[in-house]
């Protein structure tokens, strides 16, 4: 329940953002529709999660579906906007090709490339669209001279109704794959291809549609939003790419239908079209869920295909990939509180892989350990078997540090959010307030600047607020560097036999006091001399009547609260931050913790 309100906050959020540009709910209508039914069925962001785990429904039971939308209408397409041959071992361990092959037995009409199909690199791509029995399209990616690498659309004709599928993908494919992927190509404007497409098909076809793995977020400066709203004659928008679950689908003021099925096969989407006349005369929108779908039987054939690729898939699990001199400790009660050898080299290989300033991943996503000796990839995908992909984020060093904050709030009782983390290092204090714990913060072995940036590498889950890492939300994901397990296949291999220890980046220790410095013995000052005369006798210059004016009184100390600054403490002593910085050198006046005793000006 907690899951679904949140995506309906998004999605009214989404409404209210982009009311301005004519975007609103679709309404229910119970009006009839003329002419000829045309069913739609839709996935998007399914990341190869080809087998069933709820609330994830799997290929077969989406098969299934289809099966049983087709035997109630013979005018039914199967379409996917993108992101599905990347993301799980499945479909990793053999660059995407098992996907190719369920795809295929599905019955998909077409697919538009999301980034994620560009992480095997665009000749492979090529390669994988090659094997399909259905179009891979698109109308935006090109190569250097201009050409495309894909078709740009495809008209379809059912039932005599001619419909036209345009496909567009997201430029963010230039940073959220690996430069690597994308080399030779270029990613142009949607909005500015999808007005050439519309305008060059609108007379051929009865119905213009756009498969987009463009998305919704406000982030994003290329969405469905913006190209309906720039591009008339659009009557349906599949959109992919922002995960979005649009229950009944939005409506722009052009009066397209935007309709976007969330991820992982948790949805399938249902648009229903009917067409009259060369005219669509009523369309609607919908989701399918693992409860709506509880009854429909998965289609044996595809089943069947799963379960082989998957016992196929064995022997490569036995692949010896790496060989470690040591056990490399993954046990749940070590990496959920507290530094690791595993959780060290983890870290490390995600850092190296995307050459970050500093990387954290949460504890709670390493599942097991790996015994001394040869280790296969099957060893691997057991400790990290979640899919999850490596993304950089240029955080502000506030942000570091109330991430570090969260990890730990519960430390020493074990967490799934605890971060084991490269590149930094830090001390946590258990008798301080939650949210005071972490002090000593060093980053390249330098004291945290709270106002810097710093390119962090972590895992897609913490990315976007898993295990309430959601002082991650408001930053855009930078780049993308490929899946974690390969990673850390990666960064062993590098490493030969691997043989590291934990290096004390987490420590548990009392937040450290500042002892004032002990005020300087004053030396009294020799009495004026009585005059002789009772004529007035200028006094010698070295002759002192008071102390010497650059020997301070003993200062006055104050012990650093949560929450208190230089600035709110100055004020409480009518004093000035730069008095208390300079008094107490502080190199960075941003950076002070609670505990911590500073030392007053004497006239406070």
């Amino acid at each position: 329940m907690k899951i679904w309100k949140t995506y309906v906050s998004l999605l009214l959020t989404a409404c209210l953002l982009f009311g301005s540009v004519g975007i609103a709910a679709a309404a229910t209508d119970t009006t009839p529709g003329t002419g000829k039914h045309i069913t739609i069925l839709h996935t998007n962001d399914t990341h190869a999660r080809a087998v069933e785990a709820s609330p994830a429904m799997g290929y077969a039971k989406v098969a299934g579906i289809a099966d049983k939308y087709r035997s109630e209408n013979p005018n039914t397409l199967l379409l996917d906007a993108g992101d599905a041959v990347h993301g799980t071992t499945f479909a990793t361990l053999v660059n995407g090709e098992s996907i190719v092959k369920v795809m295929n037995e599905m019955g998909y009409q077409a697919i538009v490339p999301g980034n994620h199909e560009f992480n095997y690199g665009s000749k492979h791509l090529v390669e994988l669209a090659d094997m399909m029995n259905f179009p891979m399209l698109s109308a935006n990616v090109k190569k250097k001279d201009g050409t495309r690498l894909f078709d740009p659309y495809l008209i379809k004709e059912v039932d005599g109704v001619k419909i036209g599928i345009i496909a567009l993908t997201t430029p963010e494919t230039m940073y959220k794959t690996n430069p690597k992927n994308v080399e030779g190509l270029d990613i142009t404007d949607p909005t500015a291809e999808a007005k050439i497409l519309v305008n060059e098909i609108r007379s051929k076809v009865d119905v213009v549609v756009v498969l987009g793995h463009l998305g919704q977020d406000a982030s994003s400066t290329d969405t469905s939003f913006k190209v309906v709203k720039e591009v008339p004659g659009i009557d349906v928008f599949i959109d992919g790419h922002s995960h979005t679950i649009l229950q009944d689908g939005l409506v722009s003021d052009n009066g397209t239908l935007i309709a976007s099925a969330g991820e992982y096969t948790n949805f399938v989407g249902v648009i229903d079209l009917w067409v009259d006349g060369g005219k669509v005369t009523k369309k609607q929108a919908t989701l399918i869920d693992e409860t709506e779908a509880k009854d429909i039987k998965p289609n044996e054939k595809v089943a069947a295909l799963v379960n082989s690729i998957q016992k196929e898939q064995e022997p490569i699990l036995k692949e010896e990939v790496a060989n470690t001199a040591i056990l490399l400790d993954g046990k749940r009660e070590q990496v959920r509180a507290g530094e690791t050898n595993l959780g060290d080299l983890l870290a490390d290989a995600i850092r190296d892989v995307s050459n970050a300033d500093i990387a954290l991943t949460n504890g709670g996503g390493i599942r097991a350990s790996i015994e001394k000796g040869i280790v296969t990839k099957g060893d691997i995908i057991t400790v990290l078997p979640f899919g999850n992909q490596v993304v950089t984020l240029d955080v502000k060093g506030s942000d570091v540090l109330a991430a570090l904050e969260n990890g730990v709030a519960s430390y020493p009782e074990p967490s799934g959010g605890f971060p084991q983390v490269s590149g930094m290092t830090f001390s946590i204090d258990t008798s301080a307030a939650e949210g005071s714990r972490v002090h000593s913060l060093t980053i390249g072995g330098k004291a945290l600047d709270p106002e810097a940036t710093y390119t962090l590498a972590t895992n897609d889950f913490t990315a976007v607020g898993g295990d309430e890492y959601t002082m991650f939300n408001k930053y855009t994901i930078s780049g993308m560097y490929g899946a974690m397990d390969e990673a850390l296949i990666e960064y062993m291999q590098k490493l030969g036999a691997v043989d590291i220890k934990t290096d004390g980046r987490i420590k548990e220790e009392k937040t450290p006091v500042v002892e004032p410095e002990a005020p300087e013995t004053e030396t009294p000052a020799p009495a004026t001399p009585k005059p002789e005369t009772p004529k007035p006798v200028t006094p010698k210059p070295e002759t002192p009547s008071k102390p010497t004016p650059n020997k301070p009184a003993p200062a006055k100390v104050y012990v650093v609260k949560s929450g208190d600054s230089l600035y709110s403490i100055s004020k409480k002593y009518n004093t000035t931050w730069q008095a208390l910085q300079k008094l107490n050198s502080i190199k960075n006046p941003h950076w002070i913790y609670p505990g911590q005793q500073l030392k007053l000006p004497a006239a406070s």
